[in-house]
């Protein structure tokens, strides 16, 4: 029911792609990550809480249909769902359904609970299409909760120390998941342009986060003192960062179980937190498909689909695709210029 062409995912039955990464006619999103979400489609299709960033990145002029998790629509005999990926709020698996074949496309996804993300849903289908972002067994990641635990207390360390906190965080997903986490007793939160632009759009559409102050020309940076700063990676080693001194820097990311990637980017702590699945998650949500048939996608994807199939019996193919899963720099969370006002202030 679905191919792979230059274009990206396409169903020829519904002419309709799935996150494209080439202008086409119609186009269902996933998620409103730049690499899933791209400019330059006639239509799209994503689920109502990804609309509104989607809007703030591609344009408030674009053509796009809300859909809410569940919602069926039916392109030419072809039933078409969103279906909660848990990878970040308002990301979506895209089932697809034709003469009693089912496809399900995960997009980015992961199992565990974040705290403001619509949990993942296990969807049957007969062939499924995943990502292998971290598709190694040295990939376990802890809870979201004992990450939080351990972000607070830095916070507090540093704050003891007359220094400032500033984390590194994805301004789509991440951030408000430290955002929201953060223990407001310690002290005053800042954020950065970016952050502070998506999480205006969180709060529009889902709740109310911690108090913050944007950081801009109104704020003097010298009356910042054992704050929590939250900053998207794009701010690393910038003048914009440098002007926080003194403060100590932390990254969130998948990478950081690896201690060696934080000591290259120049990181005084590293958390792992990550809105991808890690090893035993990837290969949960495999298994629960009930499919026999999976194509892997961005990440680790030679070596999952040999696992796949020497493990699990699976027939596995390896797809070649421009997603870029989780990066350490803004490849896959990209901001235009619009969206970082606040860099060179």
């Amino acid at each position: 029911m679905l191919t792979f062409d230059k274009c990206g995912i396409y169903c020829a039955q519904a002419g309709i792609y799935i996150d494209p990464w080439k202008p086409v006619d119609k186009a269902i999103i996933t998620h409103a990550h730049s690499d899933h979400a791209r400019w330059g489609m006639k239509a799209y299709v994503a689920h109502r809480l990804a609309v509104p960033v989607m809007r703030l990145r591609l344009g408030a002029d674009i053509n796009v249909q809300s859909v809410e998790y569940g919602e069926v629509l039916n392109i030419n005999g072809v039933k078409i769902s969103l279906h909660p990926a848990g990878h970040i709020w308002g990301s979506a698996q895209v089932r697809l359904e034709y003469k009693g074949e089912i496809w399900v496309v995960s997009g980015d996804y992961k199992l565990q609970a974040d705290g403001i993300t619509t949990p993942f849903e296990h969807v049957k289908c007969h062939s499924f299409i995943t990502e292998s972002t971290f598709g190694l067994p040295v990939y376990k990641f802890p809870t979201s909760e004992e990450v939080y635990a351990d972000i607070n207390a830095w916070w507090q360390k540093n704050r003891d120390e007359g220094k400032n906190s500033v984390i590194l965080a994805y301004a789509l997903g991440k951030a408000q998941r430290v955002h929201a986490h953060l223990n407001t007793t310690i002290g005053d939160i800042y954020l950065h342009g970016a952050v502070d632009n998506i999480n205006k759009i969180y709060e529009e559409n889902i709740g109310a986060l911690p108090i913050a102050k944007r950081i801009d020309a109104s704020v003097n940076r010298k009356d910042i003192k054992g704050a929590m700063i939250i900053a998207p990676p794009s701010a690393a080693d910038t003048p914009w960062l440098r002007s926080m001194q003194p403060y100590k820097l932390g990254i969130c990311s998948g990478w950081m179980q690896l201690r060696g990637t934080r000591r290259r980017r120049g990181a005084d702590r590293g958390f792992v937190l990550s809105d991808h699945a890690d090893w035993e998650q990837l290969n949960t949500a495999v298994r629960e498909t009930g499919a026999q048939n999976v194509y892997v996608t961005h990440g680790y994807k030679s070596i999952y689909s040999r696992w796949l199939e020497t493990n699990y019996g699976l027939n596995a193919t390896e797809v070649d695709t421009l997603y870029t899963g989780e990066a350490l720099d803004d490849t896959t969370d990209s901001e235009t210029a619009e969206n970082k006002p606040d860099e060179s202030i």
